[in-house]
């Protein structure tokens, strides 16, 4: 007897965690775009990657690359989409198996990403700048080998965000009830809450309930694991050397970073550009997300080029220049 109701309680603890799962999922279909542009599908490889675009054909690309994680999409860029388009014709993709793309099943790698940056590239821009944040940066610096850019603007560019791989957590996330039931735990609205608040702002009121309430619907999309579920295996870091890409390159590189980064400290920030021989900027009361936090900064200082004015941010120059690194007091 007591087997028998123990067998019927896990049973109905099973029945009741994937009703559970499927409520979730039901109760977050249909994602909207989170930028004012039109919007558009690049077909590739079998997937239908949604884009947004902005600003006059004729102006010079610009090319925006979200940031990797369980909620990441194209809403990272909503404060500087619409003043980059004012001089730039603007155009960002959801990565494969983020945002409003498609979301297979696959084993998601980050070669596979290096090769989706470099074609997209090639295919719907031309000669364009491109802005990527954290392991999109290193794909970014990747595909410049053989892609044609004007610049690279990369905001806390990562090529390692775990030490090894775990192909036991990929397998574990990607099982479709305990794996669902773990991940929908981690993209909860609290959780989602805590790591934007923890290493994600430096200051916590940027992290509002619109925030919230999108990064929670993109994270629950059909599918939407499985792409995350690489990430937390360590399957989509890149076994390159990003200094040694980015001083090979023959394009403009700017690194930008957060001083109050945390999972990317500033001291990665200069070490990379010192290997690099790249430009550094630094924005004060920033975490790894200055091109959120300080939006509008962000465009006049980055993509700009203006002189610093305020005391939110320092330039480091390249370490062959004459002028001395700048501080605002």
């Amino acid at each position: 007897m007591k087997l028998r109701t123990a067998a019927l309680g896990a049973l109905s603890t099973v029945g009741l965690t994937a009703a559970a799962n499927r409520l979730l999922s039901q109760r977050a279909d249909g994602l909207d775009s989170p930028l004012s542009g039109e919007t558009g599908t690049y077909r590739w490889r079998g997937f239908d990657v949604a884009y947004t675009e902005a600003g006059d054909p004729d102006d010079p690309d610009i090319c925006l690359f979200h940031g990797i994680n369980a909620s990441g999409s194209g809403h990272e860029f909503r404060g500087i989409f619409d003043a980059l388009a004012e001089e730039y014709h603007v155009i960002a993709p959801d990565m494969p198996g983020f945002g409003r793309s498609d979301r297979p099943p696959l084993l998601y790698s980050g070669s596979l990403y290096t090769t989706f940056v470099g074609d997209f590239l090639d295919d719907v821009t031309e000669d364009a700048t491109v802005v990527a944040a954290s392991l999109p940066g290193a794909y970014a610096a990747v595909a410049a080998e053989d892609a044609d850019v004007a610049e690279l603007i990369l905001v806390c560019p990562d090529a390692t965000t775990f030490e090894g791989r775990r192909p036991l957590v990929r397998s574990l996330v990607r099982t479709p009830l305990l794996g669902t039931s773990l991940y929908n735990l981690a993209t909860c609205k609290p959780a989602i809450r805590y790591f934007n608040s923890d290493h994600g702002y430096y200051d916590e009121t940027n992290v509002t309930d619109e925030l919230v309430d999108y990064q929670w619907e993109t994270s629950h999309q059909s599918g939407a694991r499985f792409a995350p579920a690489s990430f937390f295996g360590g399957f989509l870091d890149l076994d390159v050397d990003l200094g040694g890409v980015l001083a090979d390159l023959d394009v403009p590189v700017t690194l930008v970073w957060g001083r109050q980064a945390t999972v990317s400290p500033l001291e990665d920030g200069e070490e990379l550009a010192e290997r690099a021989d790249a430009r550094l900027l630094v924005f004060d009361q920033s975490d790894v997300q200055p091109h959120v936090e300080h939006a509008e900064k962000f465009v006049r200082r980055v993509v700009h080029g203006e002189e610093a004015t305020e005391a939110t941010s320092i330039e480091i120059e390249r370490p062959g220049d004459e002028k001395p690194a700048e501080t605002e007091e």
